[in-house]
């Protein structure tokens, strides 16, 4: 018999977030490009899966230079994806399915077609002048040695005006300026009438880049510091936006760079700023200082002593979110697994090492089912603006074009972003028109129908076992974390533990068999779930995993 979980604590502690791509995840009118229709015709799936939220990426008017994180009106869906009247009615769908929604905030910077952007840009007296970051140059270069994500100078020089505006990301992508009261009275307003709408919060983009350090912003400064005026900017937005209903919404700051102290302090429960962070240190550690494309060896051990730390100093204040993958990363089981042999192994297992930790887990669309890497040979096929970029920067200053389309393969964004496979037909059921990226290759054996079809190997119904763990039993959603095994090259083992009641974590990553260090599986308790029907309690088979309850 399972306990309730208690109903003192947050209900986002034991919720499962689902990660939804809008334009890669559902067509419902043949244009190739995922829309509202679309989503509103899967939601029974995801009901299905047990998930408690549904994250959308940006579905607003945009230019979609960077695939609608590039943001013209705010207030409006762009047409690629319906119309406001289509996503009340998707809203209220996903309500009555008892699901929440939450939408992609993007406020560090808009579209350069975004009117205010239009009208700062006009003249240096322009009222939004100051609406946006604009310097002057430095010894007839840019204003410093910032240099954007998606290759190039973080800066561009408007001819028009003669002045420098900042971008971090895209040069269509100018960055708002938040010491600018007027701008925080336009977000918070703008926010303030998604909730009114019925919307269940905000996942915030790259919400910690909005505090620049004002000293940097000319100089000799190479890269950004996160300002001490964020606390002051979120606690004012909890204030304007949030406070007297936050008790039934969600607040999710997607925050690169932030330290274990850092998320404890924008989470703490007492400071009145985010519910939790989205961090990226654990998917960083194979990055090298030269380029995110370097593609390191894995290590599990720097992994597992990631991971743990935030376990750890997360503790007794703050909350983390839970995630392998998402729409910037590759797919989790071609980069941390096996996507061949033992793809349903891996898969279970990273699904399993992931929902049993404290935090809340992310699903990323795909991941359900397993999805893999898109297999593209050719730089005509990707379409992320940062591969593309990336490419012909390094190409152009004389890198082997096969080595960095190989690099490519394994890292690109557009690894996530191929359509959901939904049946093994043209198209894998996506779209009945032309796919606006090519579908992965492999859709005809990796699909929805095919996996929820597969009795005891369906990722999709491991899947919805591990979210009703979480739902069932406080002591996955609160127990305390305790890594065994710290410098195992290949065992990842935990305990969770509340009160009286232990869970024990075991799983092999790797693709070979393993034998289990003396002791770890004593008194271990009752089998609860594993990704083997049987199982040997001294040995692992490969990318095996277990999770025992006494």
């Amino acid at each position: 018999m399972t306990e309730t979980a208690p109903e003192s604590t947050a209900w986002w502690t034991r919720a499962v977030v689902y990660q939804i791509y809008p334009r890669s995840f559902a067509d419902s009118n043949g244009d190739g490009v995922g829309d509202l229709g679309g989503i509103r015709s899967k939601l029974d799936h995801l009901a299905e899966l047990g998930v408690d939220v549904i994250w959308l990426s940006p579905i607003y008017r945009s230019p979609q230079a960077d695939n609608g994180y590039d943001i013209s009106d705010y207030e409006d869906i762009d047409p690629l994806f319906g119309t406001l009247a289509e996503f009340d009615l998707l809203l209220a769908e996903v309500h009555e399915r008892g699901m929440k929604l939450v939408m992609d905030l993007v406020v560090n910077h808009t579209s350069d077609e975004h009117p205010w952007f239009v009208e700062s840009r006009s003249s240096r007296d322009n009222p939004k002048r100051d609406w946006y970051i604009w310097r002057d140059g430095k010894d007839g270069a840019e204003p410093n040695g910032w240099t954007s994500a998606f290759s190039g100078p973080a800066w561009d020089l408007d001819p028009q005006t003669g002045q420098y505006y900042l971008h971090l990301f895209a040069a269509k992508q100018p960055d708002l300026n938040w010491q600018n009261p007027e701008v925080r009275d336009a977000v918070f307003a703008m926010m303030n009438r998604w909730l009114d709408r019925g919307v269940d919060g905000f996942r915030m983009d790259v919400i910690n880049f909005i505090a620049k350090t004002e000293s940097e912003l000319v100089g000799t400064s190479i890269r950004p510091t996160m300002g001490p005026q964020i606390h002051d900017y979120l606690q004012e937005m909890h204030r304007r936006v949030f406070a007297g209903r936050d008790a039934e919404l969600i607040t999710v700051g997607e925050m690169p760079g932030v330290t274990v102290d850092d998320a404890g302090l924008f989470t703490g429960a007492d400071r009145k700023e985010l519910d939790m962070v989205f961090q990226f240190e654990h998917v960083g550690l194979d990055h090298s200082e030269a380029s995110k494309f370097d593609n390191l060896p894995f290590d599990l051990v720097a992994l597992k002593r990631s991971l743990a730390r935030w376990q750890t100093g997360l503790a007794s204040t703050g909350w983390n979110s839970l995630y392998f993958g998402n729409h910037d990363q590759p797919r989790s089981v071609s980069r941390f697994g096996d996507d061949g042999r033992y793809r349903y192994e891996s898969a279970t297992l990273l699904a399993t090492i992931l929902h049993l930790h404290r935090g809340t887990p992310y699903i990323y669309q795909g991941d359900e089912i397993g999805m893999t890497n898109a297999g593209f040979t050719a730089i005509e096929q990707y379409e992320d603006i940062e591969s593309v970029n990336h490419y012909a920067e390094v190409v152009a200053a004389g890198a082997d074009p096969a080595t960095v389309l190989e690099q490519l393969a394994f890292r690109s964004r557009d690894n996530a972003r191929t359509p959901v496979q939904w049946t093994p037909g043209a198209e894998a059921g996506f779209t009945t028109g032309h796919p606006w990226i090519e579908v992965t290759g492999n859709a005809d054996r990796i699909n929805v129908e095919t996996d929820r079809a597969a009795g005891d190997r369906s990722i999709f119904d491991y899947y919805r076992r591990l979210i009703a763990l979480r739902h069932e039993l406080p002591v996955v959603a609160l127990g305390e974390f305790a890594l065994l095994e710290p410098e195992h090259p290949t065992l990842y083992a935990f305990t969770r533990t509340r009160g009286d009641d232990r869970l024990l974590v075991v799983g092999n990553w790797s693709g070979e068999p393993l034998d289990l260090p003396a002791g770890v599986t004593a008194d271990a308790g009752e089998h609860l779930i594993g990704n083997y029907t049987e199982w040997n309690d001294t040995t692992l088979e490969p990318w095996e995993v277990r999770v025992y309850r006494r």
